[in-house]
């Protein structure tokens, strides 16, 4: 298992691959860990998990410098996502006794009837390269906290982070097998998952990854959450603050290279601020800087992998043939590297990709609409129900708009985004379940009823 540095092509580190024989002892640990972990005191996990946040913020630095490494994240945005996961764990230190507090119950004189919450035991994360840090400290800490343990497989070409991160746990005192990686190919997944020591299983990543692995884990009655793709809608109502909507959707589509579940893909626009708000958008996806990641003025570096480069430019090929314009970008640029400009395609085909795919890159669809019914339909029509981000002046229309719209959570006159304080996931093809605040930790526990008489 090798990891490339994407932005020189050198070869960054290589790594042996578990054998059957190191992953039958890794889930044996787990399973032995589980038994005890589960008895500790609430205190005492939120402590280590504080302690957690502390090992993050003192060598953040380099876990930001290695993601930039092995993904080609922006130096600043890969600082940005370790200071994210101490966030993290900061919420879960303060919150995990209050998120897991009895529950009681109307009961009958001289009974008392209560919800209690108990650990399910080892729980399989698979997870993605685009967030190396952010996505697996998701899982990691909420699933820790209820009395959990994890095991994590994390993507092929994000192997030291994924080490990195057991590092992290071991540094804060957890106890050997409550969190570990397994360096194995997504072949072996399935076997791992039907262990019977393994759970449940949680996955962010595709449609086709998603379905298989909830296909296996079905098969076997364990519960999954599912964080699959999306193709989120930027709405842009006829009274939005038309130059705060470009600036944010800017960044809303470009933040780590277009390479996000939840960055907005597919812009709706009233018809009667188009033309101000595509001319705005335009100039400032153009003045975004694309270039080396570990330099601190470098909004973009490059795609994480040349294949996927290469794959999402024969989408915009593809929908330029059917008929979409392009306003800018287009093309990958003259230089060494997997390196693709902010692009923008207008005139965009019903059924061409830039329409109905998940494009994961630096391109924004930019769409016209003559109203508000409009612009619903056209952001609800989709596979895909993830996130979504409404522009307009009246707070009242927006909340409106918000409840008509196929998404799992919804943001006005912002970014869509995950926060640790409130629940995160989507719904139709962009998966289900919940992470992060109470609605995560609630995911993987036993909601135990104890009645006493």
């Amino acid at each position: 298992m090798e990891t490339v540095n994407p932005a020189t092509g050198e070869v960054v580190d290589s790594y042996e691959e578990d054998s059957a024989s190191d992953v039958d002892s890794a889930l044996a640990r787990a399973e032995d860990t589980f038994v005890e972990w589960r008895e500790v005191p609430i205190r005492e996990r939120e402590q280590l998990i504080e302690a957690a946040g502390d090992v993050l913020r003192e060598n953040e630095r380099e876990y930001a410098e290695l993601m930039t490494e092995e993904m080609g994240k922006p130096i600043s945005q890969a600082l940005g996502e370790v200071q994210k996961c101490q966030w993290l764990c900061d919420h879960y230190a303060q919150h995990t006794s209050e998120y897991l507090e009895a529950e009681t119950h109307p009961s009958p004189p001289g009974t008392t009837v209560k919800t209690i919450y108990d650990p399910m035991g080892p729980v399989l994360a698979v997870m993605p390269w685009n967030f190396p840090f952010w996505q697996a400290m998701r899982f990691a800490i909420p699933y820790l906290a209820a009395g959990n343990v994890g095991l994590l497989k994390h993507a092929s070409n994000v192997p030291g982070s994924a080490l990195a991160i057991e590092e992290v746990f071991e540094e804060a005192g957890f106890p050997e097998g409550a969190f570990q990686t397994l360096l194995v190919g997504s072949e072996k997944i399935d076997d791992v998952l039907a262990d019977e020591r393994v759970r449940a299983a949680t996955l962010t990543g595709s449609g086709p990854a998603g379905r298989a692995v909830a296909s296996t884990a079905g098969e076997n009655l364990k519960k999954t959450v599912l964080e699959l793709g999306g193709s989120d809608p930027f709405v842009v109502l006829d009274d939005a603050d038309i130059d705060a909507a470009a600036e944010t959707g800017a960044w809303a589509r470009n933040q780590n290279g277009g390479q996000s579940c939840i960055a907005a893909k597919r812009f709706i626009v009233h018809e009667a601020v188009y033309d101000e708000f595509l001319d705005r958008f335009v100039e400032e996806c153009e003045a975004l800087t694309v270039g080396d990641p570990t330099e601190e003025q470098t909004d973009i570096g490059p795609q994480a992998q040349t294949h996927l480069m290469e794959e999402l430019h024969e989408q915009v090929e593809k929908s330029v043939e059917a008929g979409a314009t392009v306003a800018t970008g287009g093309e990958p640029l003259d230089r060494d590297g997997p390196f693709y400009p902010p692009t923008v395609l207008t005139d965009v085909p019903e059924g061409c990709p830039a329409d109905g795919e998940e494009l994961f890159g630096p391109v924004a669809s930019v769409y016209a609409v003559g109203d508000e019914d409009a612009a619903i339909a056209k952001a609800n029509d989709t596979e895909f129900g993830l996130g979504a981000s409404i522009w307009t002046e009246d707070r009242e229309r927006g909340q409106r708009v918000a409840r008509r719209i196929d998404a799992g959570c919804t943001y006005i006159n912002q970014l869509t985004k995950s926060d640790p304080r409130v629940p995160f996931g989507g719904v139709k093809n962009s998966g289900y379940g919940r992470e992060l605040s109470e609605a995560g930790i609630k995911e993987f526990v036993n909601r135990k009823t104890v009645w006493v008489e």
